[in-house]
């Protein structure tokens, strides 16, 4: 059985707002394992909200950057805050963004690119490691185009213009004014900050997060005790709510809780007088997914003295 760390039932209480006796059960019953129990917490329905998967696990910046039609969003990671107030890693943050716009979003190519001065991004970036005293890496980067209309970006908690914690560009296509486009893609570009959509439409949500929702509530579902069928419906409906809450398209505008997100711009589009299609977007928030080792400092101190 694995040792059930104090730190680790603290992140399970983060992640989820349970109980912490909840979650030490939760991850007893799960051998220590975080992803199964924050599932086993909410099949339990003790866990008053879902994993935030969106939780900052690393430092750095998220920086984007627009030219014409063309949109970039790359996240550079630091292994702590100090470094994305460092002006030289947010010169180089910034400038990796602009340099994207025409090496692509495949990192290895982006290393490769020149970098202005002299040398590749990649020589640059090691540089910086060693000038700055800190690892750093070029973690990940997404390109978005379109051929008529307008790239929208926004960053929330910016440390500086075009870099932040959070960055988000929307592609909006069509023939309307630009100006209408982009005032309804700066409203969109918030929304999606705020409410984390998974994919554009709900047939673009990865097949594995479906099944797992599926599971979740067909255990749910099973401790109600009721019929067969009926369970199979409570297990569809809960689906269905997962997906339409997930894809951006479907999902309700934080502005004024009660029009989803297709209809905003049907609305827009309509307003201008010519055509808008939200056809693509990027969200990337700064250290998202990436595993942060926590230490208590502490304990360590403790530990060493103890010892």
């Amino acid at each position: 059985m694995a040792d059930i760390t104090a730190s680790a039932v603290k992140e399970l209480r983060e992640k989820t707002g349970a109980g912490m006796m909840d979650c030490k059960k939760a991850l007893t019953e799960t051998n220590g394992d975080m992803e199964a129990a924050v599932d086993w917490l909410r099949t339990k329905g003790l866990a008053t909200a879902a994993k935030k998967s969106s939780r900052t696990a690393a430092e750095g910046l998220v920086g984007v950057a627009v030219e014409g039609t063309k949109g970039a969003a790359v996240e550079v990671n630091s292994e702590t805050d100090f470094v994305a107030k460092n002006e030289q890693f947010q010169d180089f943050v910034r400038t990796v963004t602009k340099l994207a716009l025409e090496a692509g979003d495949d990192v290895a190519a982006l290393g490769a690119a020149a970098y202005p001065g002299g040398g590749t991004v990649s020589e640059k970036l090691t540089a910086n490691i060693a000038t700055i005293g800190e690892n750093q890496t070029l973690r990940r980067a997404k390109i978005v185009e379109v051929s008529q209309g307008a790239i929208v970006p926004y960053v929330h908690n910016a440390a500086a213009p075009g870099l932040g914690k959070i960055g988000v560009l929307v592609a909006l296509e069509g023939d309307a004014p630009v100006a209408e486009i982009e005032a309804v893609g700066k409203q969109i570009a918030m929304h999606i900050a705020a409410a984390f959509p998974q994919a554009l439409t709900e047939d673009g949500l990865d097949a594995t997060v479906i099944e797992r929702e599926r599971a979740i509530a067909a255990e749910k579902a099973a401790e109600s005790g009721k019929p067969a069928e009926i369970i199979e419906k409570m297990v569809q409906g809960a689906v269905a709510k997962f997906r339409k809450e997930n894809a951006l398209l479907s999902q309700i505008f934080v502005m004024d809780n009660k029009t989803p997100i297709a209809q905003v711009v049907a609305k827009a589009a309509k307003a201008a007088g010519g055509s808008i299609v939200l056809k693509d977007y990027v969200r990337f928030q700064l250290g998202e997914g990436i595993e942060k080792e926590v230490s208590d400092f502490a304990a360590e101190v403790a530990a060493a003295v103890k010892a």
